[in-house]
């Protein structure tokens, strides 16, 4: 029998940053409170939830603290600490289920997980000193991407390597900090897409229209709905992110990253347990955004319809980009969402823009 949660409950959100700060609106609009744990005392999601805990993720009285006071719990991004998951979870629901962050914050198990449900990636190899990434760029025709396996994003712990030969690699494992490594192979695609897909406490499962993605230096610029892609990809797309979903017991939304292949096959890249950037776009060209989505999911409502009544492009702001602030209120049709972040910085994420195109 599946719990929902009725409105007045508290959801608690580990991680207090711009994907906290929108969960906690999406909750607030169902009727739901919640209380975030997050070392910064400022973090865009202390504007907007009823309560912060300022404390580490894994700071023990800090759980005791948030168990206390919510009656469900989630998290904004996958590096937290997979044993603070767990001994949450032995106390209420925590959702999506750690299992899903132990197979997303190690890159190998992450592919090694893919792989075994029967989804296709990249060929990879794991990578602990130089002779392995020799080796492995040999295998690899002297190209792939080096990335740690663990914290790395956003383009951050990584190193392409093309038309390699011989010992020229030498020494990249002690620049990589001597952690373990993963090496991808170099695969030539087309585009790089999203599934945004969520999945209720009763197994019912939905997903938004496939994202378009381009990334400039590591970090990604623009989400595009529709992508260029055709059904048959599309569906297939869709198919493998449910069997993620399904394979993990999940609850909540999954951000899931492909390579699209020149043939229309699919590679996928990695998974996110959790709303995801290059799905913003939801929250000004769907009915239910992402974030309600979630929400619903985590607290056993029902799965909102995820059609979208525009098409749009998505915009991140990063940076300094966050000062076109007048001219972008002053354009037609688009939808601007600041992240009260204090401190602008190259790299920043400080917001975004959805310019729609009514259907």
């Amino acid at each position: 029998m599946t719990t929902t949660l009725p409105p007045g409950s508290t959801v608690g959100i580990i991680g207090g940053g711009q994907l906290g700060r929108m969960l906690a609106m999406a909750a607030a609009r169902l009727g739901y409170r919640t209380v975030v744990l997050d070392p910064q005392p400022d973090c865009p999601a202390a504007q907007t939830t009823n309560h912060q805990i300022v404390a580490a993720y894994d700071d023990p009285q800090a759980l005791v603290e948030l168990s206390g006071r919510c009656d469900v719990a989630t998290y904004e991004f996958e590096n937290v600490p997979v044993a603070a998951a767990e001994k949450l979870a032995k106390d209420l629901a925590v959702l999506p289920p750690p299992l899903a962050l132990e197979r997303a914050q190690d890159r190998l198990i992450e592919k090694t997980f893919l792989n075994d449900i029967g989804v296709e990636t990249a060929p990879y190899r794991a990578v602990d000193s130089d002779a392995d990434l020799a080796s492995g760029l040999a295998g690899f025709g002297g190209n792939g991407v080096l990335k740690t396996r663990r914290l790395g994003y956003d383009g951050k712990g990584q190193i392409v390597f093309r038309n390699l030969a011989g010992n020229s690699a030498d020494g990249a494992f002690a620049q990589m900090g001597n952690v373990p490594l993963i090496l991808e192979g170099l695969i030539p695609f087309v585009m790089e897409i999203s599934v945004i897909a969520a999945r209720g406490r009763d197994g019912s499962m939905a997903a938004f229209d496939i994202v378009q993605n381009v990334h400039r230096d590591g970090i990604l610029a623009t989400s595009t709905v529709p992508a260029a892609v055709s059904e048959t990809v599309a569906e297939a797309a869709k198919s493998a992110a449910f069997r993620v979903l399904e394979a993990l017991d999940y609850a909540g939304v999954i951000g899931v990253e492909f390579f699209v292949l020149e043939d229309g096959g699919l590679l996928a890249n990695e998974f996110a347990p959790r709303v995801h950037n290059s799905g913003h776009w939801t929250e000004a060209a769907c009915a239910v955004s992402q974030f309600d989505q979630h929400v619903r999911a985590v607290c056993g409502l029902p799965l909102g319809d995820a059609a979208r009544h525009s098409d749009c492009v998505m915009e991140n702001l990063i940076g300094g980009d966050v000062d076109r602030m007048p001219e972008i209120l002053g354009q037609s049709n688009a939808v601007l969402h600041l992240y009260g972040k204090m401190e602008t910085r190259p790299g920043r994420k400080m917001g975004h823009v959805t310019r729609l195109s009514p259907r």
